[in-house]
């Protein structure tokens, strides 16, 4: 796996969250590292923040699992290449339409990022990007599942990816959707309020069909909501469990995406107490914020989490069981409900 988040998770010399960043605002910026280990130092100047991101995350996936060139490369993105966009719209603006540099245009596709990764690695297999907004991510995982399915023996890149520049943060704060306060994210629960912290990241994993020796944890199932009424919601929930051949109090951990927001999180809430019981419950969205792509995060964090047997207290202040079932609740605004069951190999 490969992450560029707001935490320092890149850092191989700290131990899993055992130093979380703290931030006061209305967003979390990720925190940066030096691109130059992961890709040519010539191609950087050229790459728009997003592009280092995604190619540094996707870099660090393939090194860990020990492969040159994937079979092929998935992304999902929300809102894709949102710095080059904003580039090419103002020069449009400033230049009467007339003489525009077409580089920031080329740039600003969703499958940019995929693409340049493909780029520079040579890599000529299957590369697609999805941008279904909440389910992006998703969207890109039940595609590389079922890839593998048909041929197993594949390493497929697959990620999610969403960055957050000046125009589209103040465009997105007009739907009163973020923070008008400073907050803390250490106190994004703690405060009642209307609105969360804006997030952003890129992450990427090197999926096979074949357990390996460097592997985590596998992907068992995925399942998705778009617009569900309670009852259909806390069903859809019962049937995806029973269809793994659990009960809730078979899960070991609970990771789910509560935002923050006074009024989605008592929806949550009373979706969780419904669905999953006394299932131990941990929360992730106070460390990478909320966007469209942050189910990746919860991804990372839950093979983390199966791989080194240890919940961090940041995310849940005790565990004593062992993690071999770990399940992904992440609603996005609502509309946007993705479930996620990770087991131990």
């Amino acid at each position: 796996m490969g992450a560029v988040s707001p935490q320092q998770i890149w850092n191989k010399d700290m131990l899993f969250l055992s130093q979380p960043c703290e931030y006061a605002g209305d967003h979390l910026d990720c925190t940066e590292l030096d691109y130059a280990q992961y890709i040519d130092p010539k191609y950087l100047r050229r790459m728009s923040r997003i592009l280092k991101m995604g190619m540094a995350a996707g870099a660090i996936a393939l090194h860990e699992a020990g492969v040159k060139i994937p079979n092929g490369i998935i992304t999902g993105t929300g809102y894709g290449c949102l710095e080059d966009t904003e580039i090419f719209l103002r020069k449009m603006i400033e230049l009467g339409e007339q003489a525009l540099n077409p580089t920031p245009f080329i740039q600003s596709t969703h499958n940019t990022i995929g693409s340049q990764i493909a780029l520079l690695l040579s890599c000529q297999g299957y590369n697609q990007t999805y941008s279904q907004e909440g389910f992006s991510f998703e969207s890109a995982l039940l595609d590389a599942m079922m890839e593998l399915k048909e041929n197993p023996d594949q390493i497929l890149l697959t990620g999610g990816v969403d960055e957050i520049t000046s125009a589209s943060h103040e465009i997105q704060m007009r739907f009163d959707i973020f923070r008008k306060a400073s907050t803390s994210n250490f106190d994004l629960f703690n405060r009642s309020s209307r609105g969360t912290l804006h997030g952003e990241g890129a992450f990427y994993f090197a999926l096979s069909g074949n357990k390996g020796n460097e592997t985590y944890a596998s992907i068992d199932s995925i399942s998705t909501f778009y617009n569900p009424g309670y009852e259909e919601l806390v069903a859809g929930i019962h049937t995806f469990i029973q269809s793994a051949s659990l009960a809730p109090e078979d899960l070991d951990l609970i990771l789910i995406g509560k935002c923050g927001d006074a009024d989605l999180d008592h929806w949550t809430e009373n979706i969780s107490k419904q669905s999953f019981g006394s299932a131990p419950v941990g929360l992730f969205k106070h460390l990478s914020g909320e966007f469209p792509t942050a189910s990746a995060f919860a991804l990372w964090l839950g093979a983390r989490i199966i791989q080194t047997q240890q919940v961090p207290r940041v995310v849940l202040n005790e565990s004593t069981r062992p993690l071999r079932n770990v399940l992904i609740y992440n609603p996005y605004f609502r509309h946007y409900h993705s479930l996620i069951l990770l087991r131990a190999c």
